[in-house]
């Protein structure tokens, strides 16, 4: 059995958050470990980073309301936070490097690009760059993402 103390849940509002959660929650109940779920708003390089960006933020809350729900049915509690950031992928390997995390879960929609499967830019660069073991929860081909492209993009004037 895979052992884990601390686990990093991102999420970002696709269909596959459940199952990496649910997941994340399996592993940590039977170690008794700590499991934490971000969501990161990526903020355009043209906007304070600190920028605020209340819709954003308020898709943040609802995905990570969601999250928590999951961790219930395990009766796993779930420590959550929204980061803002200029890449999703260098903000989720810092987090783990802050939280000292044993275990990353993340779950990944089934993309197509040019008629091949593709993670997009997040996942290889976690796999590539993360301090510790990932895995990825891959939803079946067919099954929609609950949104496209960067998730979390936002431009200069605050739209996706």
């Amino acid at each position: 059995m895979i052992r884990a103390n601390r686990i990093l849940v991102p999420v970002n509002g696709n269909t596959t958050d459940d199952d990496a959660v649910a997941l994340a929650c399996e592993v940590a109940r039977r170690g008794k470990a700590s499991v934490y779920a971000i969501y990161v708003i990526e903020v355009k390089r043209t906007l304070p980073l600190d920028v605020d960006l209340p819709p954003e933020a308020a898709k943040g809350d609802t995905v990570l309301a969601r999250a928590e729900h999951v961790a219930d049915e395990f009766d796993v509690d779930l420590e959550t936070e929204i980061l803002q950031a200029r890449d999703v992928g260098t903000a989720i390997v810092d987090e783990a490097l802050e939280r000292e995390v044993d275990l990353i879960v993340m779950g990944i929609a089934y993309k197509r690009k040019f008629g091949e499967f593709d993670m997009g830019r997040t996942a290889p660069y976690v796999l590539k760059n993360a301090p510790c073991r990932v895995w990825l929860a891959r939803a079946a081909p067919g099954v929609p993402a609950a949104s496209s492209g960067p998730a979390h993009s936002v431009d200069e004037r605050g739209r996706k």
